[in-house]
């Protein structure tokens, strides 16, 4: 497994980049089946230390956990804590006895916009033109997974929606986490 363990405007020593690979190490190699890469970050906020984390996995699935403490090392054990939680956690997901996915999981290109918003005060209710102002472009990735991989991966990186090809049917899917906890997915 490849590492990559940097710091936001702080030196990172090799005892921690060590503590760091043998402690990521024995949580991923006991709960994921091929994990690819590791990306560790840590940063510092005012008196508290941030850690980061990111595992990729050989099923495109993606681990993240995040944590703070008042020293580096306790943060870097709190996340490894929350990721070993939820490689636990999803472990049956991730060792899907029904399929074994050969090669890793397939991404497509897509465009990916951010739009300003308007104003929503009362004097002007009616925008001047229909076209919405575009300020940024990205290149977003668009996953080819089943609707379960979808879910878990949307569960497993904490995001609210999740855009991705459906396998089974070739068409670009949509799961979401609706406002009373449950899983809502859109097949058009």
């Amino acid at each position: 497994m490849r590492y990559q363990i940097s710091g936001k405007q702080i030196d990172i020593g090799s005892s921690l980049q060590t503590h760091v690979k043998t402690e990521l190490d024995e949580v991923v190699q006991k709960y994921a089946e091929r994990p690819t890469d590791a990306l560790v970050v840590f940063s510092k906020s005012a008196h508290e230390f941030a850690c980061e984390a990111t595992v990729h996995l050989s099923t495109g699935l993606t681990a993240t956990a995040k944590a703070k403490a008042t020293e580096i090392y306790a943060a870097f054990d709190s996340a490894n804590a929350k990721m070993e939680k939820q490689l636990r956690r999803y472990k049956r997901r991730l060792k899907d006895h029904h399929k074994d996915r050969v090669e890793p999981v397939e991404l497509f290109g897509g465009s990916s916009y951010i739009l300003a918003s308007e104003g929503t005060g009362t004097e002007d209710p009616e925008p001047e033109t229909l076209q919405p102002i575009i300020v940024a472009e990205m290149e977003a990735k668009i996953p080819s997974l089943s609707v379960g991989e979808a879910v878990m991966q949307m569960e497993l990186a904490g995001d609210p929606v999740l855009v991705f090809r459906n396998e089974n049917k070739d068409g670009v899917n949509v799961v979401y986490r609706r406002d009373d906890g449950n899983i809502g997915w859109i097949d058009p």
